[in-house]
């Protein structure tokens, strides 16, 4: 596994903190630990800044001028790509899926759409359920008609190329794991868009580490889900030049926990909210971090963990909280 050979543009701050949660810990009655990437650093930090060091390495590569890529209204992945390509002189033009349905002032215009709008990325707004891959398309298309150069990212950087940015993690993990002799006995993480979820399956599996990973969705159902990650963990996997280290098997997802949809938030989640912040102070996300922490949650409390080592994989996020402070002052 020679990340080396890709093209690769460095903004992350790494590694990342590999960090006990004790107080958590002693609430939930597991050894839990805490993988720290929203301290990532750009944008305010986030998953998709790994991801981005190998998509903007490769749209550099290829002499793009301008990134274009998609997500939901309040989505992580928009605003840090906005910000890779403002740190490096290219456009963004980005288009915003209404996905939730939600009309609420602070949803439409605050949180991550305020920090879209700061770092210069055009803005364009389709309703929900849109085909985004046409959409997408269009977009690059307009771009080519004025003379730009256009480099498409689908949404949540979540392709091969962008999954290499959490085979970087995996192996990140065991490194920090090996030094301070932490045998770890399972990762639990957010699984949306695949990237992220994929990038660990690949990256553990071609190192031959042998730590189960948990995603718990936020947006599809299992079946869907699983197939999801599995077939983008096996391109990444061929990417590195090893087609067949990745088994059905590896590739687990509970989503039991996405409640009415994906970016609707529900007590659950908010009482997730709460507990991680008045514990150990972690801030985390209404939409991936909240929902994966209330998976963790609910599955420890019946005793899914018992005397496991456990790491959660903070994938960032809280630039959208202020998207959501009128359902979250209801619930709090």
């Amino acid at each position: 596994m020679h990340l080396a050979r890709f093209p690769r543009v460095r903004l992350a701050h790494l590694p990342t903190p590999l960090e006990p949660l004790p107080r958590l810990s002693e609430e939930l009655g597991l050894d839990l630990w805490i993988k720290r990437d929203d301290c990532t650093g750009l944008a305010g930090g986030g998953n998709k800044t790994r991801k981005l060091e190998f998509l903007l390495g490769d749209a550099l590569e290829q002499g793009a001028d301008t990134l274009v890529t998609q997500g939901a209204v309040q989505s992580n992945h928009v605003r840090q790509t906005a910000a890779a390509a403002a740190s490096h002189g290219l456009a963004c033009e980005i288009i915003l899926e209404e996905r939730t349905g939600s009309r609420a002032v602070d949803y439409v215009d605050n949180g991550n759409v305020l920090l879209d709008r700061l770092y210069g990325a055009t803005i364009r707004r389709v309703q929900g359920g849109a085909d985004m891959m046409a959409e997408l398309e269009t977009t690059a298309d307009q771009v080519r008609a004025r003379g730009g150069r256009p480099y498409v990212i689908p949404g949540g950087g979540s392709n091969a190329v962008g999954a290499l940015g959490y085979v970087d993690c995996a192996r990140e993990i065991v490194v920090q794991a090996d030094e301070l002799d932490l045998p770890i006995d399972r990762i639990v993480t957010a699984t949306g868009s695949a990237g992220t979820h994929a990038g660990l399956v690949a990256g553990l599996a071609v190192m031959g580490a042998d730590i189960p990973v948990l995603g718990v969705g936020v947006r599809a159902p299992k079946e869907k889900q699983e197939a999801s990650v599995l077939k983008l963990a096996r391109e990444t996997a061929m990417l590195l030049g090893r087609p067949d280290a990745v088994t059905d098997a590896m590739v687990v997802a509970d989503c039991d926990y996405v409640g009415a949809g994906y970016g609707l938030i529900d007590q659950g989640v908010v009482d997730a909210l709460t507990l991680a912040a008045r514990t150990d102070g972690i801030l985390l996300d209404p939409v991936y971090t909240g929902k994966a922490m209330k998976g963790l949650i609910a599955l420890t409390r019946t005793g899914r963990f018992e005397g496991e080592t456990v790491v959660f994989l903070h994938t960032g996020g809280a630039q959208g909280l202020a998207g959501y402070q009128g359902e979250l002052d209801a619930m709090l």
